[in-house]
């Protein structure tokens, strides 16, 4: 199937119900194996744990949408990137109650303090901070609203956020020298980051050229 063919197909009205049932899906696998007690001796680690694996998978998602179009030639999956990106924020949120209302009791003094005194805490509390804004502007109101230049800034922060997620996982699994899946995690987004700066370099360096041309032709080089 050629680019022109799954653009159609990604352009259907059904791909947007599948995509929003199959990012749900882990949501709703959680509750069932958590009601069933499927979750081994531990349940309550194990849905912190979970909802943080999936809240970065999602991220990784999001992330590889722009590479896939640009190489794959399928500008249709844009139009679904905005979807993910608020199942990122939802798992995140899932993540942060589960830590709350487990591990924390929901005691607001216990979860501050616990905040500030272990780094991996803080660290991706702060990746939750960052992510909210962009939850909240991320529909076509708050891009007329902010003005596309500054919505685009602004929704730079996701970079931020996935460096601060990976330096949150790996420092989660510190304890248990367990970094198998840490190293995964860095080297997809690290990857997907380094296209953005490979990519922003190359059109850096094109308008240098560009410039450099212009002023030779107009005979000021």
């Amino acid at each position: 199937m050629d680019s022109i063919r799954i653009n159609r197909v990604l352009l259907g009205p059904a791909v947007k119900p599948v995509l929003f049932v199959v990012c749900l899906l882990p949501a709703l696998w959680l509750v069932v194996a958590a009601v069933t007690d499927q979750l081994g001796a531990n349940p309550a680690e194990a849905l912190i744990r979970s909802t943080g694996d999936w809240t970065l998978r999602m991220l990784c998602v999001v992330l590889a949408v722009t590479p896939m179009y640009k190489l794959l030639s399928l500008p249709a999956l844009v139009r679904l990137r905005r979807m993910v990106g608020l199942y990122v924020y939802f798992y995140a949120v899932l993540h942060l109650l589960c830590y709350a209302g487990f591990d924390m009791g929901l005691a607001l003094d216990d979860i501050i303090r616990d905040i500030a005194k272990r780094p991996f805490i803080l660290v991706g509390f702060s990746a939750f901070v960052l992510l909210t804004p962009l939850a909240l502007t991320s529909s076509n109101r708050a891009i007329r609203w902010l003005g596309g230049k500054r919505w685009q800034a602004l929704h730079r922060l996701v970079y931020a956020v996935a460096a601060l997620a990976v330096l949150h996982f790996f420092w989660m699994r510190a304890g248990k020298h367990n970094f198998a899946e840490v190293q995964v995690y860095a080297a997809v987004l690290g990857t997907l980051l380094g296209w953005r700066l490979w990519r922003a370099v190359s059109a850096r360096q094109r308008g240098r050229r560009a410039a450099r041309h212009a002023r030779v032709d107009q005979g000021l080089g």
